[in-house]
């Protein structure tokens, strides 16, 4: 293999890596079974989509740490992340829940 062939191959290596963390989202997990395998936060059963919506509705980060108690202002922040760069999925989980 010459050096430009590794070379090359280390990239792609690289690149599937860096996308496989762009796509973790520390906090949040979706598993089968759980929640309809929506994207929840992690130890609760409250999906990243539910927390969207009541922000959306204007329900304050307070609030929603008070309603509910087992949340941290951290998994806030990871749902927000998570809700800003799957925007479109979690707009289609609201809009489902909504029709129900």
């Amino acid at each position: 293999m010459s050096a430009l062939e590794a070379a090359e191959e280390l990239l792609a290596r690289l690149s599937r890596a860096a996308r496989d963390l762009n796509d973790a989202y520390p906090g949040i997990e979706s598993r089968p079974g759980v929640c309809g395998g929506e994207p929840c936060i992690v130890r609760t059963r409250i999906p990243v989509w539910v927390l969207e919506q009541a922000r959306r509705l204007g329900v304050s980060e307070a609030e929603l740490l008070h309603s509910y108690p087992t949340l941290r202002a951290e998994d806030l922040a990871n749902a927000w992340a998570y809700a800003r760069s799957h925007r479109e999925e979690i707009s289609h989980q609201i809009e489902e829940n909504e029709a129900d």
